[in-house]
């Protein structure tokens, strides 16, 4: 049989193969993912210096943002390679990669027994790991699609998207089995090494999955025509007609789909935590849920974009998140801590001070003064405040209700505030626990939507001899960047203006960027064949 004349009847057994093979390694991509975010508060520890508990999980949350940063020059790379040589090679290499630096994290040499060799090396890893993932999903996407049949494209791409919640599942099952079977000591002498350890086994199966599979068809056929590109990074980024398209796709659908995305599932997790004092265990427990409840959904939109199109549900997506942030946000606090809603609403808070500035990458540079100081600590309590100039002659004043706090003074802001009948923590007998699921659910609703049907969209955009490149960078990039900085840059925004929900306007103004390009200039992608012409 030919790849010309194979029809989707040919291609079905071949599909659920490359389909298994192509989603473990991303799953195996999530649980790295989850695994560090899980366990920084240990790697602060042990690799950094101690003497400034906050500097060292500071610095342990730099190492793994380092990930993300890398991602989009890991696409450049692979990408070009995958263009080249071929699909299942490059992604072969990138999770042999990706494994082999996961496993070495585990065998790491501490701070105590190295000095600044350990984080040295820590944050090396982590490079190589965020390069090997700015090529998985690429590979992963392109060698899916490619093997699809035409009319199943969205449905058998949207298997993929629906990794990161195995991934995170994997990694807390692995984790959690540790801390069952040991002692807290233990534990954080060496029992975190285990679930790194581990990651071999599932290095080994996945490399040997993957080893069984066969070139992607379209691939094989533009090799033998001798259509390869010769200079695909040129071609994709060097050519304005693709390049543009390039651009297109990143500000057209990738920056909305990646705040949307993590503003669903990280952001609303942080708020929980962060903001409405909801105790960790509860807040991880109605992510999973909402989680659990959404991952069919992946396959939904992935199926219904192969009726309907790509481009429609993605910006559907982008526009009810657009619209209903803000009430959904507020309807949590409502839900969750409505103690803290009804101490809000009844004692205002104002911030005097002149001397403040926007804190957004943290380290031995920064300099916090009184102002930044008071509205850190309002901010870490979940409170709104109102920021006005100085009073002459005071380096910040704060006032709560009737009563006014001159300079920063933490112990008298702490029982100031609990006095004016502000909780300390969300009161579990109050939370509505079903309305509080549902908010979830919907957000992570919201997730599917521009996540589910992503990856065909990206890989129908670029013609098979530059794919592999072209597409992964816009996702690497609107992911990596736009989405990954989302948390940091919500918190930030928060800090400054002194309101809850501040933060929520970067997510929106992002996602109403990626609505109107997306809407104006992309083009609907679903009827279209992969083309294997020039």
């Amino acid at each position: 049989m030919s790849v010309a004349t194979a029809t989707p009847a040919d291609f079905k057994p071949e599909e659920k193969r490359v389909i298994f093979a192509s989603s473990l390694g991303t799953v195996f991509e999530w649980y790295d993912f989850y695994l560090y975010a899980t366990l920084a508060p240990f790697f602060a520890a042990l690799f950094f210096p101690k003497g400034n508990d906050t500097a060292a999980l500071l610095s342990a949350f730099a190492t793994y943002a380092a990930g993300f940063l890398v991602r989009p020059f890991g696409a450049l790379v692979f990408g070009r390679i995958g263009d080249i040589v071929g699909r299942k090679y490059t992604f072969l290499i990138t999770i042999i990669f990706m494994g082999a630096a996961t496993f070495a994290v585990g065998l790491l040499p501490t701070y105590e027994s190295i000095g600044w060799l350990a984080p040295i090396l820590l944050v090396s890893l982590r490079l190589v790991q965020g390069l090997a993932l700015g090529g998985e999903y690429g590979g992963a996407a392109t060698y899916v699609a490619e093997h699809a049949a035409e009319n199943r494209r969205g449905y058998d791409t949207s298997w993929i998207q629906t990794t990161a919640t195995l991934g995170f599942f994997l990694a807390l099952m692995v984790i959690l089995g540790c801390r069952v079977g040991m002692d807290a000591k233990d534990f954080v002498e060496w029992g975190w090494r285990i679930p790194f350890l581990v990651s071999l086994i599932l290095l080994l199966f996945s490399v040997y999955i993957r080893l069984k599979l066969n070139e992607s068809p379209v691939f094989l056929k533009i090799k033998s025509e001798g259509a390869t590109s010769k200079a695909p990074l040129t071609e994709s980024f060097g050519n304005w007609e693709n390049g543009k398209i390039v651009l297109l796709a990143l500000l057209g659908a990738t920056a909305g789909q990646g705040v949307v995305w993590y503003t669903g599932q990280f952001y609303a997790l942080f708020f929980l935590i962060i903001t409405l004092k909801l105790d960790y265990q509860s807040a991880y427990i109605l992510i999973a849920i909402s989680l659990v409840i959404g991952t069919p959904f992946f396959i939904f939109f992935g199926w219904l974009s192969d009726k309907i199109g790509r481009k429609g549900i993605i910006m559907a997506g982008c526009l009810l998140a657009i619209l209903t942030y803000f009430p959904l946000f507020k309807a949590l606090t409502h839900y969750v801590n409505p103690q803290l809603e009804e101490a809000t609403a009844k004692t205002p808070i104002v911030v005097s001070a002149a001397d403040c500035n926007f804190h957004i990458f943290v380290g031995p540079w920064s300099r916090f003064s009184d102002c930044d100081k008071a509205k850190d600590f309002l901010t870490k309590q979940g409170i709104s405040f109102k920021s006005v100039p100085a009073i002459e002659g005071k380096s910040v004043s704060v006032k709560i209700g009737d009563v006014q706090i001159d300079g920063w003074d933490q112990p008298k802001y702490a029982a100031t505030l609990k006095a004016a009948g502000f909780p300390p923590s969300a009161d579990k007998a109050q939370v509505n626990w079903f309305m509080t699921e549902l908010i979830l659910v919907i957000m992570v609703i919201y997730v599917t939507m521009v996540y589910g049907p992503i990856a065909a969209f990206l890989v129908e955009l670029f013609p098979a001899r530059i794919r592999y490149t072209s597409m992964s960078l816009p996702y690497h990039i609107g992911n990596g960047w736009f989405g990954g900085m989302l948390p940091l840059l919500a918190t930030a925004m928060v800090a400054a203006s002194g309101d809850i929900y501040y933060g929520l306007w970067y997510p929106i103004v992002v996602a109403s960027m990626t609505l109107v390009i997306g809407t104006l200039f992309l083009k609907e992608t679903r009827n279209q064949k992969l083309r294997v012409d020039l």
